[in-house]
Order: C-alpha cells, then structure tokens, then sequence
C-alpha cells in the first residue's frame, strides 16, 4: 500500500510535509487561543509580493517571501504600538503584500507556472533546497517554542499579569508573529498562498474542544496535522487530486468529524 514511498519526490513531499504540519499546528494553538486566527492568512497575502519579486528579479521565492513576510510582521507589530487595532494593521500590509504582487506581476507580462504552484502549492514539486530550507528553518521555530514555552503559554492565556511579571511581552509577541511569518513561508510549497490558513487554523481549532489541557491540545492538534498530510498525499497519489487541497480536504473532514463527536457521542 506505501509503495509509492519508493518515488524521491514522495520521499520529499512527505518529510516536507510532517515538519510543516507539527510547525503550524503548534502556533496554531496559540493563535487560535490568543483570537489572532486570520494571522496566518493574512501573512500568506502578504508574501505574495514578496513571491512575485522573487520569480521577477531572479531571486529565491521563498528567501524573497520570508523577507517581506517577517517585515511585514514587524510592522504589525508596529502599528499595533502606535493604537492601530491589529486587524486593520494586518489588513493595511493585506493589501500592501497584493498590491504589490500584482504590479510585480504586471511588469513580468502574467501568470507564470511557479508563481501558480505558490498560489496553489506544489508539494510534489519540493526540490532539495526546499526541504533543506523546511529543515533548517522549521527545526528553528520549533526549538524557539520550545525554549519559550512557558513565557508563551502564560501570555496567551493572561498577558497583563505576564507584563506585571516581569516578562517581555512585547517581545514574545514580536517573536511568536515572526515564527508565524516562518511559518507561513515554509507552508506555501506545501497548500499554497491560498489555503495556507487553514494549515494553522483548522488542526488547532479541532484538538481544542476535545482536549482537557494546553499540552494535551498541542500534542492532539500536531496529530491530526500530521494524519492529513499523509492521508492527503495518499489520496493525491492514488486518484491523482492536487496534494494541498486533498490535505486541507482531509483536515476539514477531521474537524467536523469532531463536530459529530461532540454533537452526538460526547454528551
């Protein structure tokens, strides 16, 4: 049945594709907890410029990507410091990130096909620097979360008395936005600029309401992320669907699946 695993690129897009599960759906958590869900999403259109100028100008895409997705972060973060309420701040680099990416795209006369499989992901397609940059990167942010664990957790769920604590929190949420930003990046081989959200987003906001505690609800959301990606990739393999969209497919079928479960089992 796993026959296919014999294939490089199988080989690759499954290695990719689990170190990008546990890495989202780790932050997924606490973005989902801290309501700051439309993160992921917003990020992802953000680096659509950064996309775009990477194929136009000959550079790395994703290299390009992360630069103007992490600056993106930072500036987040700065609007959010001079009173800008951090949903019009991630709407205002919104729409900065597809502006653009679209005159970028303008000036290199359309559409091509790599900046199509960024748009809709390409995880079959994941060469040797990708998966050297998913490793080096991915592996980072997650010793980082590990590391700062206990600081994280205690912000998400109380940051006024983590600030009357004594712990940086403007740091750590500058920090945690620019891991996500990585985050993002890394994903867009994997689903793509147009589902990356639901990677972080959809296997979180399934472990929580079935989960007694925070570890619990990490250690739940990182399996069934990392469930779609193989279930997914088997299904894509097998009936010839687009990789990224049989795994978000998958983890939407998780997620009311634990809908049931609580509606009609766990009462």
């Amino acid at each position: 049945m796993m026959e296919f695993l014999q294939y490089g690129f199988m080989q690759r897009a499954f290695m990719a594709g689990i170190l990008i599960a546990l890495l989202c759906s780790v932050i997924g958590v606490f973005l989902v907890l801290r309501r700051m869900a439309l993160l992921g999403d917003g990020l992802a259109h953000i680096s659509f410029g950064g996309i775009a100028a990477g194929i136009l100008f000959g550079f790395y895409p994703l290299l390009s990507a992360l630069a103007f997705s992490v600056l993106a972060a930072l500036g987040i973060q700065k609007l959010k410091h001079m009173k800008v309420y951090s949903d019009a701040a991630i709407a205002m680099f919104f729409s900065f990130g597809l502006a653009i990416g679209v005159v970028l795209i303008s000036l290199s006369h359309g559409f091509n096909a790599d900046l199509f499989s960024y748009l809709f992901g390409s995880i079959l397609a994941v060469n040797g620097t990708d998966i050297l940059l998913i490793i080096a990167l991915g592996t980072g942010t997650l010793v980082a979360l590990w590391l700062f664990y206990k600081e994280f957790f205690f912000i998400t769920f109380d940051e006024e008395s983590a600030r009357a604590s004594g712990i940086p929190v403007e740091r750590l949420n500058t920090m945690l936005i620019i891991l996500t930003a990585i985050a993002v990046v890394l994903s867009m081989r994997i689903v793509g600029i147009m589902l990356v959200s639901s990677f972080i987003v959809i296997p979180a906001s399934t472990a929580l309401p079935i989960c007694r505690s925070f570890k619990q609800s990490i250690a739940a959301s990182a399996l069934i992320a990392t469930a779609s990606v193989i279930v997914g990739l088997a299904l894509a393999y097998y009936f010839d669907l687009a990789a990224g969209g049989a795994i978000v497919l998958v983890l939407v079928a998780a997620f009311f699946s634990m809908l049931a479960y609580k509606k009609f089992i766990a009462k």
